[in-house]
């Protein structure tokens, strides 16, 4: 936070940034939706798109829907996808591969728009992970991207392409989970 007396920042170096959140540890789509409530919240125009989620119900929806109802902000939260993924040697479902074209078709044409202050493509890359996404493709958007759009992508395995195109990249690590005291997924913690 600056000083109360301090010198304004200088806006030269002002420009939309890519973050990643990747890692094997949990919290990356959190940290990600943490990021855009912040931002709608200092009215910038959200975006999430989550490329692999959207066969549960998660607790983010209701609160991507509250807070479209409130004046003034505007944060948009889809699913994209069916849920999990066929993945471990299986070839993926055509369904599933026609999903991620459509995500990514409705990402690409996001970030090139402007209409966004900040776009969250949640789970992008597990889908370039899975084969499903050609990474250059989301490589070439990104650099291709209005100045001030900032974009996050979040999942484990960031392609190195992409992490070295970033700004920020964070890595979460697991040091302890209590799925291995088997405790199951909590409700407005997990989900």
């Amino acid at each position: 936070m600056p000083e109360p007396n301090s010198p304004a920042p200088d806006t030269s170096t002002r420009r939309g940034l890519i973050l990643i959140n990747t890692g094997p540890g949990k919290g990356k789509t959190t940290a990600a939706l943490g990021t855009a409530f912040r931002a709608a919240g200092n009215g910038m125009r959200v975006l999430v798109l989550q490329f692999l989620k959207g066969s549960w119900h998660y607790g983010e929806l209701d609160s991507a829907e509250a807070l479209t109802r409130e004046p003034g902000f505007t944060y948009v939260m889809r699913q994209m996808g069916r849920g999990f993924v066929k993945i471990g040697g299986a070839e993926a479902d055509p369904e599933d591969l026609a999903l991620v074209e459509t995500a990514w078709t409705e990402a690409a044409e996001a970030i090139a728009s402007g209409d966004w202050d900040l776009i969250v493509l949640d789970e992008i890359n597990y889908a370039i992970g899975y084969k499903m996404l050609d990474p250059e493709k989301v490589a070439d958007a990104l650099r291709r991207k209005p100045q001030m759009v900032h974009v996050i992508l979040t999942g484990r395995n960031a392609h190195p392409t992409l992490v070295e195109l970033a700004d920020t990249v964070t890595e979460m690590r697991e040091v302890k989970h209590a799925y291995q005291k088997g405790i199951l997924a909590q409700r407005g913690i997990e989900f």
